[in-house]
């Protein structure tokens, strides 16, 4: 764990040294939802591949590239795409972002995602704030010897989506007169669809949609006393024995941008 310290001190030493003061938020925008970095005022860009550790994403429509700037006046920290365990990364890897951001000394995290509907109330086109995950997957972003500077050895996970993040997206998006649906998101490591056997599975124990990512970050931000915010757009309704694809993911990502957009924003400018 000391090595993984150094790494995220050295990534951070970087950062800080390209951006002018240490946000408030960072914003991790899934696919096809990377249209709110265009909304950022000011913005400071640095490609992964120029961060010490970082690594880089290969799917369609992650950009790879942090972005600093304000929105409301708020000063943010937006990540243009994210790489996953899928792509051949460790899940301490993939949460390795969140490492280098609490040590920044950032506070609150807004993380999103395209995910399949499994509760038949949704419709594609849904964006549905995240009450609560579950990790189907053994591997974990905090496996190994702990490091104390992060967090606790066993960090608590029961309120790992704060209730108050969580009603003031609420009140964000009646304000806005926005649907805005509520369920607990299931990750499953992918890069595989899930079957339609794993679907009645996931629906069985309580899951309302499922994702590829998401949940490591989570717990590394949670391990590292960071708030938590998460909102999924249902892209595809797993559910319903259609056959997905990415392109669809994306499509569908790409239409609800826009109510996603204003919700984040909106709720940037009142945190």
């Amino acid at each position: 764990m000391q090595d993984l310290l150094e790494k995220a001190l050295e990534a951070g030493n970087y950062i800080r040294t390209h951006i002018p003061d240490v946000p408030d938020t960072v914003v991790i925008l899934g696919s096809g939802l990377g249209k709110l970095a265009d909304e950022i005022r000011d913005a400071i860009e640095i490609p992964y591949a120029d961060i010490p550790n970082f690594k880089t994403s290969t799917v369609k429509g992650h950009d790879n590239k942090l972005i600093y700037g304000t929105i409301y006046g708020k000063k943010i920290l937006a990540m243009k795409g994210r790489y996953h365990f899928y792509e051949g990364y460790s899940m301490q890897e993939a949460a390795f972002p969140i490492r280098v951001f609490a040590l920044l000394g950032i506070r609150n995290l807004i993380v999103s995602n395209a995910a399949g509907g499994i509760n038949k109330k949704f419709k594609v086109g849904d964006l549905m704030l995240i009450t609560d995950h579950i990790k189907l997957c053994a591997e974990s972003p905090l496996r190994g010897e702990n490091e104390e500077v992060f967090g606790t050895r066993f960090p608590n996970m029961t309120d790992a989506y704060p209730v108050e993040f969580r009603n003031l997206a609420k009140s964000v998006a009646s304000n806005l007169k926005m649907e805005l649906q509520e369920g607990v998101y299931a990750f499953m490591a992918g890069p595989q669809y899930e079957t339609t056997a794993e679907i009645k599975m996931l629906a069985t124990i309580g899951a309302d949609a499922v994702g590829m990512s998401t949940v490591p970050e989570v717990i590394a931000a949670v391990h590292s006393g960071m708030n938590v915010l998460g909102i999924s757009c249902i892209t595809d309704m797993t559910g319903s024995g259609q056959q997905v694809s990415h392109e669809e993911v994306m499509k569908a990502a790409g239409e609800a941008e826009g109510r996603f957009v204003r919700l984040v924003m909106e709720i940037i400018n009142q945190l």
